[in-house]
């Protein structure tokens, strides 16, 4: 009898508080140090000039300095060494890949080549041509396809092992480090200087993602963010807030209150769409109600009323208005289902813009100014304190946009504490049920139409309350700001795409989404008439490889991957085997 010393039996996992034993990597091993080679060659070639002039933006003319885009190639670099020797078990490095190792080298091979062949295509077109490019900039293009060679490795994908137990402090250290690289990653994106590095730091920030989530390290980092689940959060609101000090001038922190706004909304829509399932294309018009109602009682020199209520009074005030909005018109239209609820919301957001802008006295009573809207809203003020000023706390100072940024954080954490609530009360299930089977649920005894209404309701009333902070942010409201669709945020559609995208009935997908949705347009400015072209293609992109969204719930991404080879790592059950018929018949007839 002989022994087969080739064959390594199945670990489908190890004992709570064991060790974890990394799996033998698979195909050759000469593969893993050459792609580790070119890792550390890629590294060293971003200490090459790949220049000679700085017309290219981002100098890339030192020698023994990155610069610009240099930067994300030598990160790639790093990355991609990093997990070739994770592949090979070097000890230190085995935690990088409890998912196996494979698909994470593949990825992240095509970021450094997409993100080193990118420049050197923009190099030569920006100047006119290859001759621009120093030899610094040959070697890299070089380099980086020595990588591809994680093409050629045999696919070691498995169930990742259980965890070696670790002492809470340790995983507190793990959630904070997890939370200031994403944080510094997110910051880095916002205030990239110029179009080219922006797209860059996306094609990294791409592969480098997908990479670390098959890699099963972000499965990791969640588990035991939902283990600590305060910790957690206080790393974030942390983490966040901690953001405006980072800057030095005003600029990406108006994008920052920019984003929150959006986020903010498009969180308010994922409780109707995410989960409730209702198909709302008029959503902008509550933030539109919100912001107008507030600017109708801030003490605006055009404002009809000519009435200044306090701050906390005009939120309630606004909340109210959008909840009654939403009251009227989802109680009439909510009997209705799919498309026909699709093109009454669409044309209710319409009619709102519509009403607005004839409201200026010739086409009807002068409540709105019309086309002109509301100027002149003055600074916001909250218990004596002008958040158009300029503060010193605790020796920090804090710009008016950055007092801007603080509030609308706290508004977001308000409007997540909602979200979550509600997603886990009875009222969150029923939203759930009628989503999956409006037929069943209501044979359940859910009534239907009862609990449409409550997430409508509760929907508006959320974006209500964000825009009467978006009112005051901006200073005016004009008819314009509330499309269904154009090519800034917010409007109907892109709130829509942001749910989507990130990750219906999630919390932190649509947050995700919206920046995302928000910064891509922004950056893209740059390509002036193929603005547009270029965002649409983002997105079809994305949406193709990624359908369930960013951050999807678990039931969606089990329902796109149900019939995926690696659906196990998901926890999709296997199908049982259909009974033998024989077998039955022999053993009810014993």
């Amino acid at each position: 009898m002989t022994t087969d010393l080739t064959k390594t039996p199945e670990e489908p996992g190890t004992p709570a508080g064991a060790a974890e034993r990394p799996a033998a990597p698979q195909g050759p091993g000469i593969l893993h140090w050459i792609i580790a080679g070119g890792g550390l060659a890629t590294v060293a070639s971003t200490f090459l000039a790949w220049t000679y002039t700085t017309e290219f933006p981002g100098n890339l003319t030192v020698t023994g300095y990155p610069g610009g885009l240099q930067v994300l190639t030598l990160v790639a670099g790093i990355l991609v060494t990093l997990f070739a020797l994770s592949g090979l078990g070097v000890k230190g490095l085995r935690r990088l890949s409890p998912a196996g190792s494979t698909k994470a080298l593949r990825l992240l091979a095509l970021a450094a080549l997409g993100t080193t062949w990118y420049t050197v295509i923009a190099i030569a077109v920006q100047l006119g041509g290859l001759v621009h490019l120093e030899p610094g900039g040959w070697v890299a293009a070089v380099v980086t396809l020595v990588p591809l060679a994680a093409f050629r490795l045999a696919d070691d994908t498995r169930k990742p092992a259980r965890p070696r137990e670790i002492p809470s402090w340790a995983e507190i250290l793990v959630l904070v480090a997890a939370f200031a690289v994403g944080m510094y990653a997110v910051t880095y994106g916002i205030s990239t200087e110029y179009g080219e590095l922006f797209i860059g730091y996306l094609i990294l920030a791409g592969f480098a993602a997908a990479a670390l989530n098959k890699s099963g390290l972000m499965g990791r980092v969640s588990a035991i963010a939902s283990k600590n689940k305060q910790i957690a959060a206080i790393a974030a609101f942390v983490a966040a807030a901690v953001f405006p000090f980072t800057q030095t001038t005003d600029t990406f922190t108006v994008i920052a209150v920019n984003i929150l706004i959006f986020a903010t909304v498009a969180l308010g829509l994922n409780v109707v769409v995410g989960l409730a399932g209702l198909l709302d294309l008029g959503y902008v018009a509550f933030l539109g109600v919100g912001a107008y109602t507030a600017a109708l009682v801030s003490g605006s020199t055009a404002s009809a009323l000519g009435i200044q209520l306090p701050f906390w009074a005009a939120v309630v005030l606004g909340a109210i208005v959008a909840l009654v909005f939403g009251v009227v018109i989802g109680a009439p239209t909510l009997r209705l289902h799919g498309d026909y609820l699709a093109i009454v919301t669409l044309g209710f957001g319409e009619i709102f813009r519509i009403t607005v802008n004839n409201m200026d006295g010739d086409n009807g009573p002068q409540i709105t100014n019309g086309p002109n809207g509301i100027p002149n809203i003055p600074a916001l003020n909250l218990f004596g304190y002008d958040f158009g000023q300029t503060h010193t706390i605790l020796g920090l100072e804090i710009s008016s946009y950055a007092n801007y940024y603080l509030l609308m954080l706290l508004v977001m954490v308000f409007v997540v504490l909602v979200f979550s609530r509600a997603q886990d009360s009875r009222i969150g299930r029923a939203w759930v049920a009628i989503r999956e089977d409006e037929t069943a649920a209501t044979a359940m005894g859910v009534n239907g139409f009862r609990v449409k209404l409550i997430a409508f309701a509760l929907g508006a009333t959320l974006a209500g309350v964000a825009g009467t902070v978006q009112a005051h942010f901006q200073g005016t409201v004009l008819p314009e700001m509330y499309l269904f669709a154009g090519p800034v945020a917010p409007n109907s559609a892109f709130l829509l795409a942001a749910v989507i995208l990130g990750g219906m009935g999630t919390i932190r997908g649509p947050l995700l989404g919206a920046a995302l949705l928000f910064l891509i347009p922004e950056k893209l400015a740059f390509l002036k008439d193929y603005q547009l072209l270029a965002f649409g293609l983002a997105l079809i992109l994305l949406m193709r490889f990624r359908p369930e969204g960013l951050i999807p719930n678990r039931r969606a991404q089990l329902e796109y991957h149900e019939h995926d080879e690696n659906a196990d790592q998901l926890g999709v059950p296997e199908p049982r085997p259909a009974a033998d018929p024989i077998a039955g018949t022999s053993k009810a007839g014993a």
